[in-house]
């Protein structure tokens, strides 16, 4: 095996990076405070306008995907401001958790962590809490591989409450349904290195108006995460605060374009018949998803060990031997389940090579499976081109 050779990424990110991204990176470096980043300012802002499907605002934060959440709750969470969360997982609990740090109380709404609360159960928090400023959702929950299935009718409920209603979509924005603006979402969240197939470092958020107006009449308590800073500094001379990761800006624009020459609506699609294309299969073979199965991510596919089979024998055969890369579980699921990112560019190609290392590791291992799974797989997969 040539250890030099590259691995298939196929963990919930960072994901796979195309050579057209990559080498966007190794543009040349300019003047943060000059025209040439202005141009590229305004260009990659009205592009991601268009993958979240929105005419908000755009603010774009060098930082993690955390660092993006984390500025979605220090700009509109105050001093004992109500907010309603649905807590499913490790992320819908740290977010909980960046809630009461700034001062909030979090009326969480838990569930078992196969599945998502209700949005009657969402709608009954309210009624209990009708003060509650704002309803944060985690759309796709990473750490599990749930998905909440009724985002669409959220607004629908927190407009009946006047609420603000935020979406931190991190783990599948670019390759899920959302249309911010129709589904009247304040805050929108999410990074590079998932679905949008960019290297990690760079955290997206589209702001609505009102939102908007508020944080600027009620500056937060924050310096860098200060969205009223960034979208003041936008509007008198497009540029950003503080400096900006370069190299990410170029990769993330490249990226952009790769989203919008595919056509998001195909792009959506593709995704959605992968993630199937793995349920399939991997039920085929006899693994169970964790998630059931109306609460299944498209981006993110959960699986149950088999008894018997050991998780960092089983990901460290992928590894060394297949080159694939899945991550495991963490949290109370650490060593219970294993994850495949199925985001980004995934294709045919990667689906069919991460289900025959797992086929093959699990022989190695002397784990029964009832077929390979690849045939099911490539029969669904057949779409793809149509």
């Amino acid at each position: 095996m040539n250890n030099l050779s590259e691995y298939l990424v196929m963990i919930p990110g960072p994901t796979n990076v195309s050579h057209r991204v990559m080498q966007a990176m190794t543009t040349p470096i300019i003047n943060h405070r000059s025209d040439d980043f202005r141009v590229l300012y305004k260009q990659v802002r009205e592009k991601s306008q268009k993958i979240f499907q929105t005419e908000n605002d755009m603010i774009i934060l060098t930082t993690s995907g955390t660092g993006g959440v984390e500025a979605a709750v220090v700009n509109l969470v105050r001093k004992n401001d109500k907010i309603i969360i649905p807590v499913n997982g490790e992320f819908s609990s740290r977010l909980s958790t960046m809630i009461e740090n700034a001062g909030g109380i979090a009326v969480r709404i838990n569930s078992n962590y196969d599945e998502v609360p209700s949005i009657e159960k969402i709608e009954e928090a309210f009624e209990h809490n009708k003060d509650a400023k704002a309803l944060y959702v985690v759309y796709n929950e990473t750490s599990t591989g749930t998905r909440v299935d009724w985002l669409n009718k959220a607004a629908d409920v927190t407009s009946k409450y006047g609420a603000y209603l935020v979406v931190d979509a991190v783990s599948n924005l670019a390759g899920d349904d959302l249309p911010v603006d129709k589904w009247n979402i304040d805050i929108c969240i999410t990074a590079t290195q998932k679905a949008i197939a960019a290297p990690p470092g760079l955290a997206i958020l589209s702001v609505s108006k009102r939102a908007k107006e508020f944080m600027i009449n009620n500056p937060p308590n924050t310096l860098y995460f200060n969205i009223p800073r960034f979208l003041k500094y936008y509007e008198q001379n497009t540029e950003t605060p503080f400096t900006p990761s370069l190299p990410l800006f170029f990769a993330y624009n490249e990226a952009l374009d790769m989203i919008i020459e595919e056509g998001l609506e195909n792009r959506i699609k593709r995704h959605k018949i992968c993630s199937e294309a793995f349920y399939e299969a991997l039920e085929s073979m006899g693994f169970k998803p964790f998630a059931k199965p109306n609460a299944r991510s498209r981006t993110v596919i959960a699986v149950n060990y088999k008894d018997g089979m050991d998780d960092k024998k089983f990901r460290g055969l992928l590894s060394k031997e297949f080159r694939v890369l899945v991550a495991g579980g963490f949290g109370e699921l650490k060593g219970k389940v294993w994850r495949i990112g199925s985001m980004g560019d995934v294709n045919r190609y990667h689906v069919l090579r991460t289900l025959s290392a797992i086929s093959a590791a699990a022989h190695m291992l002397g784990i029964r499976i009832d077929n390979d799974g690849v045939s099911i797989a490539d029969e669904k997969l057949k779409s793809l081109n149509h």
